[in-house]
């Protein structure tokens, strides 16, 4: 099983990853503004749920591929690392653009559908995606065994931190929509710096991972 220094190792990197701005959160700030906090809550479940089904694909396909060859896994966490800094220069170049959740004023969808939805960016979500593939397979012990079942493990506990995160971020915007549309700088804040902690979450997977 995993041992208790990978899984909070494991959760402080999810952590981060998690709390910066991303696509999922984009999508619930901009449920609960447009449709209010039910719409938020439900998308986050969604999108927890899409990012649970990506940690079982990749414990039970790509997982065991990447556990079993160095080559693999080098490539695929350079790759992952690249996409990372990647996606927080581009965030750093539009962090204005996070006021367009922000003036999304769709119409009203049901539940199902605002489920499927997040359901949808979260299964989608490129920062997850590369997470998964990338960072999740160092801190697999293989000694233990049962590689995909410690995959399970902590992709279960990525997904509650990223559950707890979300809602926190769509009980936030439901309730502070009016203070945030009037700064167009504090949402422009919030997404440098996003983009900023993405470029160095890129640099460490780089640099960190296995010798053998």
């Amino acid at each position: 099983m995993v041992s208790t220094d990978r899984l909070v190792a494991f959760a402080a990197m999810s952590f981060l990853l998690i709390v910066i701005p991303g696509p999922s959160v984009l999508f619930v700030i901009g449920r609960a503004l447009a449709q209010g906090r039910r719409a938020a809550l439900t998308s986050v479940v969604g999108n927890a749920l899409g990012a649970y089904v990506l940690i079982v694909a990749v414990a039970l396909g790509i997982g065991s591929i990447v556990e079993r060859s160095v080559l693999v896994f080098t490539v695929l966490k350079l790759a992952g690392a690249a996409y990372l800094v990647y996606l927080g220069v581009k965030a750093w170049r539009a962090r204005g653009s996070l006021r367009a959740a922000f003036a999304d004023g769709g119409p009203t969808h049901g539940g199902l559908r605002t489920l499927w939805e997040g359901f949808a960016v979260g299964v989608s979500n490129p920062k997850t995606i590369v997470f998964f593939a990338a960072v999740l397979p160092q801190f697999v012990d293989r000694g233990q065994g049962h590689v995909a079942v410690q995959m399970l493990v902590l992709g279960l506990v990525f997904d509650v931190i990223a559950l707890t995160s979300d809602t926190v971020w769509g009980l936030v915007a439901s309730t502070a929509r009016d203070w945030f549309a009037r700064s167009p700088q504090r949402l422009a804040a919030v997404g440098g710096a996003g983009g900023l902690a993405m470029i160095g979450l890129g640099v460490a997977v780089a640099a960190t991972g296995r010798k053998d």
